[in-house]
Parts: C-alpha cells; structure tokens; sequence
C-alpha cells in the first residue's frame, strides 16, 4: 500500500520537477559558463530560431565540453535558455531577469 502512495506521489509531482529551471541553470553555469557569458544569447543575430534551433545547438556545443550530457540534462539546458532569455512558445518576460553573482 505505502508503494502505491509513493507511485502516485511521485507521478503528481514529476510535472512540478520537470518545470524547474534550475538544475539547467546549474548545469550551464557550470559547463558553459566558462566559455560562454549570458549575454551571448541577447545578440540580435542569432541562428536560434526556435526550439528545435536551441535543442540543437545546445547539444551541438555540449559535445565541446568535458561534461558528458544526458539527453534529460541537455534538455534541462534548453529548458533554462529557454524560460530565461528566448522565450519560444512562452509569453514574453515583463521585466529582464536579474541574475545573482556566482
């Protein structure tokens, strides 16, 4: 029975984790964040175009670093870019992110 509870938990909780940025800020601040700064994503001539662009370039250039991506991390990279600087299929920020100091 105490099996069964946590399953369920554990399925209703699952959307509430995957929405979480945060593990892919981590990893980007991390693995990325030594070549690239934030504001590399704000240039107005970008390739990125949507959010197969940005899946794809995510993993094009997470192949550059010493940190081999999962496909669920990559795609914690991509949610994070995404929710924090292109917003492809989400309504548009109200006010630009303020970042803390690492």
């Amino acid at each position: 029975m105490y099996s069964s509870i946590a399953v369920l938990l554990l399925l209703f909780a699952a959307p509430t984790l995957a929405q979480d940025p945060a593990p892919g800020r981590v990893l980007y601040e991390t693995h990325c964040g030594s070549c690239h700064y934030e504001r590399v994503h704000e240039r107005t001539k970008s390739d990125v175009k949507g959010l197969a662009d940005l899946r794809d370039t995510v993993a094009r250039w997470a192949a550059q670093t010493k940190h081999r991506f999962t496909l669920d991390e990559i795609e914690s990279v991509v949610q994070y870019l995404n929710e924090s600087h292109y917003r492809f299929g989400l309504p548009p920020d109200s006010a630009p992110r303020k970042r803390s100091a690492p």
